[in-house]
């Protein structure tokens, strides 16, 4: 059986510069893998490259979602099948509240799978239920999105769009960057939370503190723009002890 997300021999590059360098990776429901790596690995990119950011050209390989072509899809496309990418720098988009941004996704997504739009009160008895989780305060959803948001503020309320959206796949760019202890814990249960039979995971990290609240099912060393190392969670504790030299070095 194949996986949800199957990755083969990707090669990408950014304004002529070769990032990804044939990558391979398999992703099966219901797990959660997270991708460890240096600066300038590829790691990012490659979250871009699934989730369709224009700029981001391929040059080989294969990446497919459920056994779809995934890089043949515009990134609405994408995003209707099931795609979503939280940001590592959420931006903020004045003048449209969040709440209004939150149920314009969720419609736009119902209307590309040929399925009916969400009522207000039944979008409303969601949001509060999924906001609530996070410690979002419900008044926070009427301000512009992200404006005046504190960092943690904004991972959260990336989380939020996440448990509202439902997504097949769900890439976590460094999710837990900027974050202070607390928030980090808040996140990371929002994150549990949403483990899934059919749903799949993919944390891109720095950091050991990230999956020392959600456990991945696989860890992926990426440098040199392909994947040099996979194991289990025991392979993050090693990346924390030793550093990526000696994987740098093989890549």
């Amino acid at each position: 059986m194949s996986a949800l997300l199957e990755v083969r021999d990707l090669s990408a590059r950014v304004e002529a510069k070769a990032i990804l360098d044939r990558l391979s990776l398999s992703l099966p429901a219901g797990e959660v893998h997270a991708i460890m790596g240096p600066n300038g690995a590829g790691k990012s990119t490659l979250s871009h490259v699934l989730s369709g950011k224009p700029g981001y050209e391929v040059t080989g390989g294969s990446a497919t979602l459920d056994g779809e072509d995934l890089l043949a899809l515009e990134p609405e496309a994408r995003a209707a099948r099931g795609v979503f990418l939280s940001f590592q720098y959420p931006v903020e988009i004045p003048g449209v509240p969040a709440l209004t941004f939150l149920r314009t996704a969720l419609n736009a997504q119902h209307r590309a799978r040929g399925e009916a739009e969400v009522s207000a009160p039944d979008f409303l008895k969601l949001v509060r239920a999924r906001a609530g989780a996070l410690k979002i305060d419900f008044d926070m959803l009427k301000r512009p999105l992200n404006v005046g948001f504190s960092g943690g503020e904004k991972k959260r309320m990336e989380i939020l769009q996440m448990a509202v959206l439902a997504p097949r796949l769900a890439i976590l760019d460094e999710t837990d960057s900027g974050l202070d202890i607390d928030a980090l814990r808040i996140v990371a249960e929002g994150v549990n939370a949403l483990r899934a039979p059919d749903r799949a995971m993919l944390v891109i990290t720095h950091y050991q503190r990230l999956l020392d609240h959600i456990r991945p099912d696989r860890v992926h060393v990426l440098a040199g723009g392909r994947i040099v190392a996979s194991g289990g969670p025991e392979l993050a504790l090693q990346l924390e002890r030793e550093g990526y030299d000696k994987f740098a070095a093989a890549a």
